[in-house]
């Protein structure tokens, strides 16, 4: 544990295969990043507070996967850990985001699977509440827009991206669902 309580966490990574855009995406949008493999593994066997992952069989479904950045099926085997996205992100830079680093609950499948090359954003569904939170590089929030998605979902998720990488600070963001607070995937300056 560190002095603050904090686990020290190995610097977070991303898939090396990032999903394609769809055609009529626009030719700079950048990518939805799930959570790498190499993290999840990691986590399945003890999430970023420490406690073990406790796989459960999805009796609905439409949880949000973070691993693969689609919507769980009924049946499927899935977990729901805490993950630290600012603080992964932030020690492959040996920085500290100090008072901005935050955890929380993320569901992902309970085995490894593969990202959704679906194109667009990932839940981007008409009536969903979004926010798109800016870092700059010492991982310092800059400032964010919260979005209620309509029927085109994917522009405005756009055009909350291309308005917060406007400004050159900016070097990452966080897509979350407000109305859990939840971290549903990051986009990094392309």
């Amino acid at each position: 544990m560190s002095p603050v309580g904090r686990r020290t966490l190995e610097p977070m990574t991303t898939t090396p295969h990032p999903a394609p855009a769809a055609p009529s995406a626009p030719a700079s949008r950048p990518a939805a990043l799930p959570i790498a493999p190499e993290v999840l593994g990691r986590m399945r066997l003890a999430d970023d507070a420490g406690r073990p992952a406790l796989p459960y069989e999805d009796p609905e479904g439409g949880a949000p996967l973070r691993c693969c950045l689609r919507p769980s099926s009924p049946g499927e085997r899935i977990a729901l850990v805490t993950y630290a996205p600012l603080r992964r992100w932030a020690a492959g830079r040996g920085i500290d985001p100090g008072a901005y680093d935050e955890q929380g609950p993320v569901f992902v499948h309970a085995a490894p699977c593969t990202p959704d090359p679906a194109a667009g954003h990932p839940f981007a569904h008409p009536g969903a509440l979004r926010a798109v939170r800016r870092y700059d590089g010492a991982g310092h929030i800059l400032g964010g827009r919260v979005l209620t998605l309509g029927e085109d979902g994917d522009a405005q998720l756009d055009a909350a991206l291309q308005e917060a990488f406007a400004d050159p600070r900016t070097v990452l963001a966080h897509v979350r669902a407000v109305e859990f607070g939840c971290f549903l995937y990051e986009v990094r300056r392309p």
